[in-house]
């Protein structure tokens, strides 16, 4: 899609891609608002703009739009694809030990039972054992800190899906 095309779209077709982006009511609203974009630079400002203004509310809202990571099955699926070696080549499977899948899914579960939202972080390119180092370091966090580190999470996540959209 180009941003001529997303300018052209119905309001409600636009406004589901752009929720398909990011859940949050008001920054959906916020993003029509701002049609039409000349560009995707242009929708990616737009949305870099609304996020200071949204609430821990539109948030958590946001948030709640994210699977969780939660069952072993679900892990263990995500963490089974074929890494590239530094050559470029595909070396072969490379699974995530099972102990790392029960830490990842222990971990998630505390750290929703301690902020009462998912863990929220932009998972491109993380390993299982990266996504645990992360997950165990921002259990000791904060709510207000946590809060404030998943939206900018949120905000790379949605940046990611504005590219891929456009």
């Amino acid at each position: 899609m180009t941003a001529e095309t997303l300018n052209t779209l119905p309001r409600d077709e636009a406004e589901a891609q752009l929720r398909n982006c990011c859940a949050a009511e008001t920054w959906v609203e916020g993003m029509l608002e701002g049609l039409p974009y000349r560009d995707k630079s242009a929708l990616i400002t737009q949305s870099r703009d609304l996020w200071p203004k949204l609430t821990e509310q539109d948030w958590l809202q946001a948030f709640s739009a994210h699977p969780k990571i939660g069952d072993i099955d679900s892990l263990r699926a995500k963490y089974a694809s074929t890494r590239a070696m530094a050559s470029g080549e595909q070396a072969g499977a490379r699974q995530a030990p099972e102990e790392i899948l029960q830490r990842l899914k222990a971990c998630n579960d505390a750290y929703q039972e301690k902020f009462g939202f998912i863990f929220i972080v932009c998972a491109t390119g993380k390993s299982a054992e990266e996504m645990l180092e992360l997950l165990e370091s921002r259990l000791t966090q904060t709510r207000a800190q946590e809060i404030a580190t998943a939206a900018a999470e949120q905000a790379k996540i949605t940046e990611l899906r504005l590219e891929k959209l456009l």
